[in-house]
């Protein structure tokens, strides 16, 4: 199913390019037929004159860094790619696996791969990446170069892929993300016991409970892989999943990806809830407090919000812990679904909001008092510093290396 926005301008926008990449190749864009347009995706379609007012100012300006909507590229949903450039994912992700590290080896005696890196750099600077600055410009930044890795040292022809919820809300077992197949991220991990689910803390239900797994895949395309970094103290896996040689995390503690697709976690991202996220709270510690599910929705049967659901949707270990979460390959999907949640907030009133800051959470890390002018976000081995607010922006950020929209 092709929108009049995408009959009208896709076609030219596939043949994007961003700074020096390869150019994809000229193709026309469909949508997944199983997956009629839900209202966020109505909403970002009628989203986008505004997006093209706004960049047009931008150009007028000489402030766009010479991206263009003819020349951006595309971020789709998992399920409207062809099973073939799935695999091909799939096969960039494996390859990261393969390759060394770059990051310290005294520091991260685990790392095993570049896929680690990332996983290293995540588990080390996690409170960071989550306060009221950087969760959303820094994660944009982090998923950005991990895309690029995928793209520049495994020949990935594509870009990261988000996840649209709401396709998989009600049955994610049976998703072309999670059922397993060759094109999927792999399949529920085997029926583990002393898994009993996610506690919610003042919340009510107070746990998300398990949807009938918690061990180890063995089926899809990471049934063989390896975990290497964590756990750490904040992880929720069953006792079961053996402990680190290193108090935090970093050492070399081999085992099998653990997971628990989980139906009682995916409803708390539905299409009526991430809605409601971007429509009705224009300011942006609604929005982001919305996110976080805070404070706790009443009578609610899936009370978690958007952030948490969407970590949980199938994560034990290491996707469960907070600060791996990057070792399961799903938690890219899950943060370029809240960037393109983000961004979409943005567009609707992009002079007020692009640059917006939440002033804080108690559920979160908070930072005060700083200017985010002056606020640096440091990727050290995977990337060079770069502007907080440089983060805030896709469409010209980065120096015009960030240069992207979402479909």
């Amino acid at each position: 199913m092709r929108t009049t926005w995408s009959a009208l301008l896709l076609p030219s926008l596939l043949a994007g390019v961003r700074g020096a990449a390869v150019k994809v190749p000229r193709t026309e864009y469909t949508r997944n037929p199983n997956y009629p347009l839900d209202v966020v995706d109505k909403l970002e379609e009628a989203t986008m004159p505004k997006v093209e007012e706004w960049l047009s100012k931008k150009i007028s300006a000489g402030a766009n860094n010479n991206c263009t909507l003819e020349n951006a590229v595309i971020r789709r949903e998992w399920s409207d790619l062809p099973e073939t450039e799935r695999q091909e994912y799939v096969a960039a992700i494996k390859c990261l696996m393969k390759l060394p590290p770059k990051s310290d080896k005294e520091r991260f005696p685990g790392a095993m791969s570049r896929y680690d890196d990332f996983v290293a750099y995540h588990m080390t600077h996690a409170m960071q990446l989550h306060d009221n600055f950087h969760l959303f410009g820094a994660h944009k930044y982090y998923v950005w170069l991990f895309e690029e890795a995928l793209r520049n040292e495994c020949g990935y022809t594509g870009y990261q892929p988000y996840m649209n919820y709401d396709r998989y809300s009600e049955d994610p077992l049976n998703s072309p993300l999670l059922n397993g197949n060759a094109s999927s991220l792999g399949g529920n991990g085997e029926p583990d016991p002393a898994y009993k689910g996610i506690p919610q803390y003042g919340r009510t239900p107070n746990i998300i409970k398990t949807g009938g797994g918690g061990g180890c895949v063995t089926e899809g395309p990471f049934s063989d892989m390896v975990v290497n970094l964590g756990p750490t103290s904040m992880s929720t896996a069953p006792s079961t999943v053996k402990k680190n040689p290193r108090s935090d995390g970093t050492g070399a503690n081999p085992r099998c990806l653990r997971r628990d697709v989980n139906r009682n976690a995916a409803m708390g991202a539905t299409a009526d809830r991430m809605f409601t996220l971007i429509n009705d709270h224009p300011d942006m510690d609604g929005f982001y407090n919305t996110l976080l599910g805070t404070p706790a929705p009443k009578n609610d049967p899936y009370p978690w919000g958007i952030h948490t659901a969407g970590h949980y949707i199938a994560a034990v270990d290491p996707g469960g812990d907070p600060m791996t979460s990057p070792g399961d390959p799903l938690f890219y999907f899950h943060h370029t679904a809240l960037d393109r949640l983000w961004w979409i907030w943005q567009m609707q009133d992009p002079e007020n909001r692009l640059h917006s800051i939440p002033s804080g959470n108690m559920s979160m890390p908070m930072k005060r008092a700083v200017d985010p002018h002056d606020v640096m976000v440091d990727m050290e081995w995977l990337g060079p510093p770069i502007k907080l607010l440089e983060t805030h922006d896709q469409l010209g950020g980065n120096g015009g290396a960030f240069c992207y929209i979402y479909v």
